[in-house]
C-alpha cells in the first residue's frame, strides 16, 4: 500500500473525485429507474430536481477529473473486497497504488454531498 505517491492534497482530490463519481452513478441510476417507473406519481416533479443535481455534480466531477489528470493521476477501477470494503486502484505518475474504503463510509459521504447540494 504505497500511498506515499500521493500528497495530502492529491489524496483528498482522489477522495472527492470518488465521492462525485459515485454520486453521478447513483443519480443516473435513480433517474433512469424513476423515468421508467409507472408507480411514480410525481416523477414530473422529481426528474427535473434529479437532473439539476446531476448537472451540478457532473461539473464538479469533471473538474476533479481534470485536476487529477494534470497530476497524471487517474482512478483505474473499484475492486469490491467484501460487503464492507472496496479497494480503489489509482494510477499515478510513479506507480499504481491501492486505497481501501469502507463501503458504508463512502456511501455516507455521497449522501452528505447530495444533501448539502439540495439544501442550498
Amino acid at each position: 500500500m504505497g500511498d506515499l505517491m500521493l500528497n495530502i492534497e492529491q489524496r483528498q482530490l482522489v477522495h472527492d473525485y470518488l465521492v462525485l463519481d459515485l454520486a453521478v452513478q447513483s443519480l443516473q441510476t435513480d433517474y433512469s429507474k424513476m423515468e421508467q417507473s409507472e408507480q411514480m406519481k410525481m416523477k414530473t416533479i422529481y426528474l427535473p430536481i434529479i437532473d439539476n443535481l446531476l448537472k451540478s455534480v457532473r461539473n464538479e466531477y469533471l473538474n476533479a477529473k481534470r485536476l487529477l489528470a494534470k497530476d497524471k493521476i487517474r482512478v483505474v477501477k473499484w475492486v469490491k473486497i467484501d460487503e464492507h470494503f472496496s479497494d480503489v486502484i489509482v494510477a499515478t505518475a510513479g506507480e499504481d497504488i491501492t486505497i481501501r474504503y469502507a463501503n458504508r463510509a463512502i456511501k455516507t459521504h455521497v449522501e452528505n454531498l447530495l444533501l448539502s447540494l439540495t439544501s442550498n
